[in-house]
């Protein structure tokens, strides 16, 4: 009977090819798989019986392989294990809540409620190389706050319990005290397969920015330069978060956090600059009228001396001038002559003063390059930031140490673009989410975010309880929705332009029985035949897993027609069908194919809930017509 089964539900075959009608990938993005992949790409030669043969990878290689038993290197306990953790795929997915959100059919972002590290790796198909930007605020390791504590046998049964943030035990996971011997390990632990997750998901010019202060600055930077390369470096911003010192403390009142900076690959990276503000503009004025316009003077003298450019310098009024001793003029003689020519030169009012070089706005560069140092008066001070937050959630303080956002707005404009992707997976109070929209409003652009929080549960200790959250994300949630209505409210007249919406997915197992566990018996083989979904999986929650799963972004639309008792979703105008329902028959073959003639879609791809056919005829029928229109037998899947 048992062989009967299997035999049944044995993936379909084509009688024309005698191939397997694949199945939908039931994880995410095998990273090791695709790094030996490119590693037989660049040396065909090490792949021996199926196996690299590092032996051979060593020769080739030659110098460049360290042998030596002693060598710099940063480790700890757990590292080999989050190394293994990071390249590990996954099965869970996200669901959508809409619900939970705003705007659902119209926005283009996305708010991920999830253990960061579940949510990266299920990303990793759909974001791979496309994020252009992330900024970063993770927990400081203060001793306070929430350390990740991720099991490395199951991550998100870890997740599922963690978020209740008690153990069987009643003890509490979200602080990671000194008195913890593993106080700076398990600190790294959390941080490492995420900052690597993190990287797969730049883009070639994308960069990423890391908020920190002192506790872990010097772990960060070490294995920071690991993972991205010490060469792909940028800077360690100094954050003037504090304007007043704290006469409590013994010795020192720490006044900055830092900001690690790193790219991709920095050769392909253009910093767009700091836009000039209307003070440094405000220097420039138009003493004489010049057509060109409002322009500033600039010392014509310069050290040390060069001799050739020392000569006397005769001035309107009659007045000999010499550079000042140590010095010679910044042009040469023949030049200056031709910068008189030019009206180049400013002899003041009188025209008897030193002469000065004009500089005009006009031929200024626009943009500024950053220092490393950023003072609260240009963006923000910790102080500033929960007021704001307080003003915005109606005189209440929810949250504590919230980053000011104009801080996350200079990051967003010195490295993104108007259709960039911007992500924040320790996104707290949602700052980031915030920035970008305010950063849009100034550029008109439609760049978008994907904000990633734990659902942190909140004390019924909290003010934020007390009004009725229950997790942060509900709060930032709020946050978002609050200052995109301040935004609209501030810019009327681009309300129809601006995408200040967000769409909930929440982090989950998976919607397809078989993909969260193999069946342990005859009786689990015949729920899987009657209904292949978890209880409480919609149709639709099936189709964005599938959609993950297939590498499609979250934000592509999604139509739905119902033909005869099952329903055909279709993705992205053509890109990708997905049937599901009871009683399938060949009739959504058709409807398929009119859809890819009306969308002129090309290369589609069709996922087909195989045992819902009502039988092997219909079934077989169904592929012959999608292989007789033009799709390809390996673009036919079944779930």
């Amino acid at each position: 009977m048992l062989d009967k089964l299997r035999k049944e539900h044995q993936p379909m075959t084509n009688e024309r090819t005698n191939e397997r009608l694949e199945e939908v990938s039931s994880h995410s993005l095998d990273i090791t798989e695709q790094n030996i992949e490119k590693l037989k790409e660049l040396f065909p030669e090490v792949l021996t019986e199926k196996k690299i043969d590092f032996d051979k990878l060593r020769l080739i290689l030659g110098d460049e392989v360290e042998t030596a038993p002693e060598r710099y290197n940063f480790t700890w306990n757990g590292k080999k294990q989050v190394m293994q953790l990071a390249q590990q795929p996954t099965v869970a997915t996200l669901k959508p809540n809409k619900a939970k959100s705003k705007n659902w059919d119209e926005t283009q972002n996305l708010y991920i409620e999830g253990d960061n590290l579940e949510v990266l790796n299920i990303l990793q198909k759909s974001y791979s190389d496309k994020v252009k930007l992330i900024y970063v605020d993770p927990p400081y390791n203060t001793g306070k706050d929430f350390v990740y504590k991720d099991n490395f046998e199951d991550s998100l049964d870890n997740y599922l319990e963690q978020t209740g943030q008690v153990d069987s035990e009643g003890n509490n996971f979200s602080v990671n005290p000194e008195t913890n011997g593993r106080y700076h390990t398990d600190w790294l632990n959390m941080m490492y397969p995420r900052l690597k997750l993190a990287r797969n998901l730049l883009s070639d010019d994308g960069v990423i920015f890391i908020s920190i202060d002192d506790t872990e600055q010097a772990n960060l930077k070490k294995i920071a330069d690991e993972i991205f390369g010490e060469k792909n470096f940028l800077a360690q911003i100094v954050w003037e978060r504090a304007f007043s010192p704290i006469n409590l403390k013994k010795n020192f009142s720490e006044s900055h956090d830092y900001i690690l900076v790193y790219g991709k690959d920095t050769t392909k990276i253009v910093s767009n600059g700091i836009k000039r503000s209307q003070e440094a503009n405000d220097r420039y004025s138009n003493a004489d009228n010049d057509p060109r316009g409002p322009w500033t003077s600039g010392d014509l003298s310069v050290g040390p001396a060069n001799e050739k450019n020392i000569y006397p310098i005769i001035t309107p009024g009659g007045r000999e001038v010499m550079p000042p001793s140590g010095y010679s003029w910044r042009l040469s003689e023949s030049s200056f002559r031709e910068y008189i020519e030019d009206n180049r030169i400013w002899f003041g009012e009188d025209g008897n003063n030193t002469p000065r070089i004009k500089r005009f706005l006009s031929e200024v560069k626009q943009t500024v390059v950053p220092m490393t140092v950023w003072k609260y008066e240009d963006v923000g001070h910790s102080q500033s930031a929960s007021q704001y937050l307080k003003r915005l959630f109606d005189d209440k303080s929810y949250f504590s140490y919230p980053k000011p956002v104009p801080l996350i707005q200079r990051i967003v404009e010195l490295y993104s673009n108007p259709d960039s992707i911007v992500l924040d997976f320790f996104s707290g109070s949602a700052t980031t989410a915030e920035a970008v929209m305010r950063m849009n409003v100034e550029d008109g652009g439609n760049r978008r975010f994907i904000m990633v929080q734990l659902p942190e549960q909140l004390s019924e200790k909290d003010v934020a309880f007390k009004d009725g959250y229950k997790t942060i994300p509900e709060i930032a949630e709020e946050r978002i929705c609050r200052a995109g209505d301040k935004i609209v409210e501030e810019n009327p007249l681009l309300a129809d332009k601006l995408d200040i919406g967000f769409k909930v997915f929440e982090l989950s197992k998976s919607n397809i029985k078989k993909w969260n566990a193999e069946p342990k018996d005859l009786n689990e083989q015949f729920e899987l035949l009657a209904n292949n979904f978890e209880e409480g999986s919609k149709s639709i929650d099936v189709v964005y897993e599938i959609m993950l799963k297939q590498g499609l972004d979250l934000t592509y639309p999604i139509s739905e027609i119902k033909v005869g008792d099952a329903v055909v979703y279709d993705i992205a105008f053509g890109a990708m069908f997905v049937v599901l329902g009871d009683k399938i028959t060949s009739e959504v073959a058709g409807h398929i194919m009119k859809q890819i003639a009306d969308e002129e879609a090309e290369n589609s791809m069709v996922v087909l809930q195989d045992e819902k056919f009502i039988n092997d005829s219909e079934k077989l029928n169904t592929i012959e017509q999608l292989n007789a229109s033009g799709i390809q037998y390996n673009d036919i899947l079944s779930i």
